[in-house]
């Protein structure tokens, strides 16, 4: 894999790229506690463009912020520093987003926040998917150790019980359907239904696939 590093938030990602080719990019987020993995590639043969990877903060090969602060918002912006990577000029293809669990969640927020840029987007089954529900819990106090190294642990706690309300979630659905231009916006190929992505999943511009469907209804010009 080739390996390009990015700069967000004084911390630096890494992208990689799984596989060369020509055409619309395919982003790959992986799951809560994952990482870009070779392997990513087998589950998404079938995408005609090239395919890249991202490690989001605190996992794989990405920095690690001392104290944590991890929110779905600053994984989004993740995204967003990839987006501009593959698309440096914003007057290109633009990029098809497939997010394994909190990738997921992640690839519903860049979708609705990049209309323009994101091409389709398909929420897939993984860890992380579900969050802390839809409102705020009872109080908990934690102190994890973090030693630099990832998956950092505070990133596992703080994304676990993350609070995604499901009017929240509609409101990008919504971006994403009704600014993008694309007669359909996201695909679902989970099965788990969370209640933010069964509010989603209700919206117009959003169809459920099977992960090989999303992606050729994505493929097509």
């Amino acid at each position: 894999m080739k390996r390009t590093d990015l700069l967000h938030n004084h911390l630096t990602l890494a992208l990689w790229e799984l596989r060369a080719g020509t055409g619309r990019p395919l982003l790959l987020l992986h799951g809560l506690g994952e990482r870009t993995a070779p392997e990513a590639l087998d589950a998404v043969e079938s995408w005609p463009g090239p395919v890249h990877g991202l490690d989001l903060t605190g996992h794989g090969a990405s920095d690690v912020p001392k104290g944590g602060g991890y929110y779905c918002e600053i994984l989004m912006a993740d995204a967003d520093a990839a987006l501009a990577a593959l698309q440096p000029d914003g007057d290109g293809p633009g990029v098809t987003v497939v997010g394994r669990g909190l990738g997921g969640y992640v690839a519903l927020l860049i979708a609705g926040a990049r209309p323009g840029i994101v091409r389709g987007a398909v929420i897939a089954d993984g860890p992380g998917l579900h969050g802390g529900g839809p409102g705020p819990t009872s109080p908990m106090l934690f102190r994890p150790e973090q030693d630099g190294s990832t998956p950092d642990p505070v990133a596992l706690v703080e994304l676990a019980t993350d609070v995604r309300p499901p009017d929240y979630a509609r409101t990008f659905a919504w971006q994403a359907s009704a600014l993008s231009g694309l007669d359909t916006a996201i695909a679902i190929s989970a099965v788990n239904r969370p209640p933010w992505l069964a509010e989603v999943a209700s919206q117009p511009g959003v169809v459920e696939a099977e992960l090989p469907a999303a992606l050729e209804l994505f493929a097509r010009p």
